[in-house]
């Protein structure tokens, strides 16, 4: 393993610091929580967004928290969800009187530690709504999940939710939003090689040069089969079919398409993907009314890629037009 390492118990703390330091103006670290949060919450006027699970997704979660994305996130350690306290003293942090907004990504770790965070703040008094992101059309169940996961496509949710706290919206219309995105939101991925969590330092499974997963999870849970590699196009056609199949999604819809990378695919080839991606859309009818290419969710040094298509109307385009300030900047 060659990686940027000192003592791999430390990985995730140096991380956020680095984060945090790098954006002193917004965001805030509190070691104890593995906590980012924004400088300016929580206010009385909106509701406090609050995300978690584990690290090694970046820039999921903690390198979106900004004005109109999330107010705070709290991970774990890598692949891990966040210990209860975590959640319990990030809730505790960020309370407003509008209340505080749980985005859990579907996997048994993240529900329990959040759902005995939820229990304990609401015995002080804080008023908690809970959204469940479950997009992953891979598999039913995976070792971490009690049906489907939550992955890249928990972008488009955050980004909804985000915008509509900034406006004002109470907590009640957020979990409307959130859910509405969500029931409307699929996704899928594949993997052409493992990946290499630090505390680990060999890879999490076994690829051959000639292999790739389809259907593999963000921390390298098996997929639907591993089989022989195929050619960018091959590869583009069994996704979208299995996302576009699963809701369905038809002609005449107007979507949000994300092409996301895990960690380890140069963006050009994401491009590529997205390029023919965006042209068999088209022939189903299908329009690409907003397009997201990069890393959005991502598995550590994973080689590999995931498709998200969110069916958008009018209310849903807007908030994903919203603007947002995040620690991932541009020039």
């Amino acid at each position: 393993m060659k990686k940027f390492v000192n003592d791999p118990r430390q990985f995730v703390p140096e991380m956020l610091k680095g984060i945090a330091l790098a954006n002193p103006e917004t965001l805030k670290y509190v070691p104890e929580y593995n906590l980012i949060m924004r400088t300016d919450v929580p206010r009385d006027d909106k509701v406090s967004v609050i995300q978690g699970s584990g690290s090694g997704h970046e820039p999921a979660h903690v390198m979106i928290v900004g004005k109109g994305m999330l107010d705070a996130a709290c991970p774990g350690d890598v692949f891990a969800a966040p210990p209860m306290d975590y959640v319990y003293e990030t809730s505790k942090l960020l309370a407003s009187p509008a209340g505080v907004l749980h985005i859990i990504n579907n996997y048994t770790g993240d529900r329990m530690a959040f759902e005995m965070g939820q229990e304990m703040a609401e015995v002080d008094g804080i008023t908690i709504g809970t959204l469940i992101v479950d997009d992953d059309v891979a598999v039913k169940d995976s070792t971490y999940t009690v049906g489907r996961r939550g992955v890249a496509g928990n972008f488009f949710v955050i980004k909804a939710v985000g915008a509509a706290s900034e406006q004002g919206a109470p907590l009640d219309e957020l979990l409307r939003i959130g859910n509405k995105v969500n029931s409307v939101t699929r996704t899928m991925g594949m993997a052409l090689t493992s990946c290499t969590p630090p505390a680990k330092g060999s890879p999490l499974f076994e690829l051959g040069d000639d292999e790739m997963e389809m259907g593999v999870g963000i921390h390298g849970e098996p997929g639907r089969r591993r089989e022989k590699l195929a050619s960018a196009n091959a590869i583009v056609d069994e996704l979208l079919e299995a996302v576009v199949s699963d809701l369905p999604f038809a002609s005449g819809d107007s979507v949000a398409l994300m092409i996301n990378g895990l960690g380890g695919t140069p963006i050009s080839e994401l491009y590529l993907l997205y390029g023919y991606a965006h042209e068999q859309l088209a022939s189903r009818g299908i329009r690409v009314a907003r397009s997201y290419v990069g890393e959005y969710c991502t598995s550590l040094d994973m080689a590999g890629c995931s498709i998200t298509l969110s069916r958008l109307d009018d209310e849903v385009t807007g908030l994903l037009a919203a603007p947002a300030e995040i620690a991932i900047r541009t020039f």
